[in-house]
């Protein structure tokens, strides 16, 4: 019988302590910060060196995941309120946060869906579309408009850039368009895409780490991009016409192929579960390559398998940050660095703007958006929770603001790739003036802080902060509040 007691007053015990871990009564320890520190130092260091020894794309020579890793062996070392069992198994709770593993499959889906397409012709055909049909007087906002849309549907910066560079390039000297302006357009293009992918990076981790759905995100997005995307366009024809024809020859296309791209942003966005949309444009893209002969079984399976394979470096640089940052949040670091963000906070606003300015340091350290909202994710979430801020406004304020200055930092691999395509004939220094979208989205995101002018629909189904759900799933009127 006493032992009975005995084990049932020691359950009880561990179930306090549970919760007192939930509810983050934790001291702030600025020391617990340390092994975040040795991981961004590590990672932007290697860069720094290996830049200034002139080898190039030198910021994404040094492996992330092993500098995350470098940091989660500085917190075995340095956290010593606890025991080294007890400080792997926080290390492999946080690495198997729901969150993290849930993010991490949506990673190697997105990656399947992505390199099937683009094996099977769909980037390809999507290109060619759009260079058939844009007169030459508007070749510069044609472009912005062919990798805006390219990236929106393959949820990649990196491989859009990769994708429509060269044709970029290619254009502007037979056009005979500046070509700073024509990279610059490119750049806000992919930026553009990137911020609005249902399947990109930034919006997987954006949305896992502040718990909002995808589509909630996107449509925030969509009106934060709007004006300025209007905008640029409008520039862009005013001043980056050329009276050249683009090419001699046929540029081919097919319609069909393009389809699997438009079939995963209209359902992701209509709200259908992530995993099925993935899997279901997978499985299209795949069934088109097959008859149309792009593809084979063989191939098809292998092209999922090299998506996936393209997608290790985020996997487990997401599984060993989340690992890191539990450590870092039991010892206090997470604590201590809310504390004193939350100085400098006073409002609403003020803390909308402190997520901003996290997320936004971050990158330009870190040159990676993605890396930047893994870092600064549990900490804006608390933001949060603390200043009623609606994690979905959270979730657009992290993934808008690192894709700002993503696009902006010179050593970002997505103006080294386009600077490269020009053989040397321009410098990132010589693009930015010409990145007018990134500046406008700027604008308009700072201006939203003020000015909610984005917000319509998450005011009519406002955030029920202790339910961590949108109050139409609180109350059951979810159909309804989609049709908002």
């Amino acid at each position: 019988m006493k032992d009975n007691e005995g084990l049932e007053k020691k359950v009880e015990k561990a179930i306090t302590k549970e919760r007192r871990y939930e509810d983050h009564p934790i001291k702030p320890n600025a020391l617990a910060l340390i092994p975040f520190v040795v991981f961004i130092a590590v990672y932007l260091g290697s860069g720094i060196i290996l830049d200034m020894s002139g080898m190039e794309m030198a910021f994404y020579q040094f492996p992330a995941p092993l500098a995350a890793a470098i940091g989660a062996i500085t917190a075995f070392i340095l956290i010593r309120d606890s025991n080294f069992d007890e400080k792997f198994e926080t290390f492999v709770k946080g690495c198997g946060d729901s969150n993290i593993i849930i993010m991490c499959i949506i990673y190697l889906m997105a990656g399947g869906f992505a390199a099937t397409c683009k094996t099977m012709g769909g980037i390809d055909s999507t290109v060619n579309l759009g260079l058939t049909y844009i007169p030459p007087e508007y070749l510069a906002a044609g472009v912005f408009v062919i990798a805006s849309f390219i990236a929106t549907a393959t949820g990649t910066s990196v491989g859009s850039a990769a994708a429509i560079g060269p044709i970029a390039v290619a254009v502007a000297e037979k056009a005979g368009i500046p070509l700073p302006l024509m990279i610059g357009c490119v750049m806000g293009g992919i930026m553009l895409g990137d911020n609005l992918s249902i399947i990109s990076d930034t919006t997987i981790a954006s949305t896992r780490t502040q718990g909002c759905a995808m589509k909630d995100k996107f449509r925030l997005n969509f009106w934060l991009t709007l004006v300025p995307a209007i905008l640029t366009v409008i520039l862009l024809v005013l001043f980056g016409g050329s009276e050249t024809a683009v090419s001699a020859g046929d540029h081919p296309f097919s319609l069909i192929k393009v389809l699997p791209y438009l079939v995963v942003l209209v359902t992701a966005v209509a709200g259908a579960n992530v995993f099925a949309v993935l899997v279901g444009g997978t499985l299209l893209a795949g069934a088109i390559g097959l008859f149309y002969g792009d593809l084979s079984p063989l191939s098809f399976a292998q092209a999922i398998y090299k998506g996936f394979l393209g997608m290790t470096d985020i996997f487990f640089l997401s599984m060993l940050t989340g690992g890191l940052a539990a450590m870092v949040n039991k010892a206090g670091g997470i604590a201590y660095l809310l504390t004193t963000v939350q100085r400098f906070i006073k409002d609403k606003n003020s803390a909308e703007l402190g997520i901003s300015a996290l997320v936004s340091i971050t990158d330009i350290a870190t040159a990676n958006n993605t890396v930047s909202i893994i870092i600064n994710g549990e900490v804006a979430k608390r933001i949060c929770y603390k200043f009623h801020v609606d994690p979905r406004r959270s979730a657009a304020l992290l993934s808008t603001f690192s894709t700002i200055f993503q696009g902006l930092v010179p050593y970002g691999a997505q103006m080294l790739i386009m600077v490269g395509f020009a053989n040397g004939k321009v410098s990132p220094l010589e693009v930015l003036p010409y990145c007018w979208f990134i500046y406008l989205l700027g604008i308009s995101a700072i201006i939203s802080i003020f000015i909610p002018f984005s917000d319509g629909f998450i005011r009519k189904d406002p955030w029920n902060f202790e339910a961590q759900k949108p109050q139409s799933q609180v109350d059951g009127s979810h159909e309804k509040a989609a049709l908002l």
